[in-house]
């Protein structure tokens, strides 16, 4: 009897030893820690019986840190954009998803599925950029609208160094019927009008103030940018021009010879699931990517949300990012000069 309970604690310290042994470190945006952590983090943690070290930063800090750990890695999952998900690929950073291992792959979105087309990420999140405008001054029906005589001395337009950037040009160059990867002929367009336009703006936060004091009618910005526009009480609308919205995703990745991947692929489908996807939507954290995630019209509202709208965002292809990046710079400061 003795010898069987001896053997039982023992067990049980082995157990608890091999949890306390079981460590995941993910990096990931600085963005709305405190909530991932309650919705997510301690949930999987809870779940899982192990214990998560989150890294936070911007992309270029993140993925430097682990290029210089290729041959150790320090890291076992990370979250980036789809053009950074292709670089890492390029450079041999990361490895190919096994989404036979995820349960909820088929509840995505099939934009989210493999957004790169290599199999090296999955979408978990992604957003829609369109134009908040106000309707009781002008009418948006198209992107060209933007730089309409009438409209443009009320617009404020993202610098191309931004997020918002280079997809509002790539729409652009769209309505203009110009829809070439280099971007040239959206960009010369905007420079033609840039002594017009009210402000080149770097972050979307400057936007909101300049529309209360009515300097600017109109802008581009990401879905998640909008609810503080919604509260201004002003009479503005999310426009669905004719070219159709753009947007980016944010996408999962494994760390390339990651000794943790079984359990970052595990944390990885806990963050897919319906639950955790819809509990991050109802806090206005993440737009999901799980299809059956189901929302109040409120919060509908304020996030990318639905099959229609997944469906018919345009995103710049990540190669076409990557490849053209420098030169949409130079072409923008010569042009534009901002």
């Amino acid at each position: 009897m003795k010898k069987a309970i001896a053997a039982s604690v023992l067990a049980l310290v082995a157990d608890q030893a091999s949890a306390k042994d079981r460590t995941l470190t993910i990096s990931v945006y600085a963005f709305a820690q405190d909530e991932f952590k309650e919705l997510v983090y301690t949930p999987f943690e809870q779940k899982c019986g192990c214990k998560l070290v989150v890294e936070t930063g911007n992309s270029v800090e993140r993925l430097a840190k682990i290029e210089a750990n290729k041959a150790n890695p320090v890291v076992d999952m990370a979250v980036v954009s789809m053009a950074d998900a292709l670089q890492a690929s390029r450079s041999g950073l990361i490895d190919k998803i096994d989404a036979s291992k995820l349960s909820n792959f088929n509840k995505l979105y099939d934009i989210a599925k493999d957004p790169n087309g290599d199999g090296m990420s999955v979408g978990y999140t992604f957003y829609a950029t369109s134009i908040v405008y106000r309707t009781d001054k002008m009418k948006i029906e198209s992107w060209a609208d933007l730089l309409k005589p009438e409209n443009v001395s009320h617009v404020a337009f993202p610098n191309v160094t931004t997020n918002q950037g280079p997809p509002v040009l790539f729409m652009l160059g769209k309505a203009l019927g110009k829809e070439t990867p280099d971007l040239k002929d959206a960009i010369a367009a905007v420079g033609e009008k840039k002594e017009d336009i009210v402000t080149f703006y770097v972050k979307s936060s400057q936007l909101v103030q300049l529309m209360q004091q009515e300097e600017i009618w109109a802008a581009p910005i990401g879905r998640f940018s909008w609810a503080p526009f919604a509260k201004l009480g002003l009479p503005l609308a999310w426009a669905t021009p004719k070219e159709g919205q753009t947007g980016g995703m944010n996408v999962m990745v494994l760390a390339k010879g990651s000794k943790n991947q079984d359990l970052a692929l595990e944390f990885m489908d806990f963050w897919l699931s319906t639950e955790v996807q819809t509990k991050l939507a109802e806090k206005l954290v993440d737009s999901p990517a799980n299809k059956e995630v189901k929302v109040s019209d409120e919060v509908a509202n304020n996030i990318t949300y639905g099959e229609e709208t997944a469906r018919n965002l345009s995103l710049i292809p990540s190669a076409v990012a990557l490849d053209n990046r420098d030169a949409w710079l130079k072409e923008w400061n010569a042009k534009v000069g901002q």
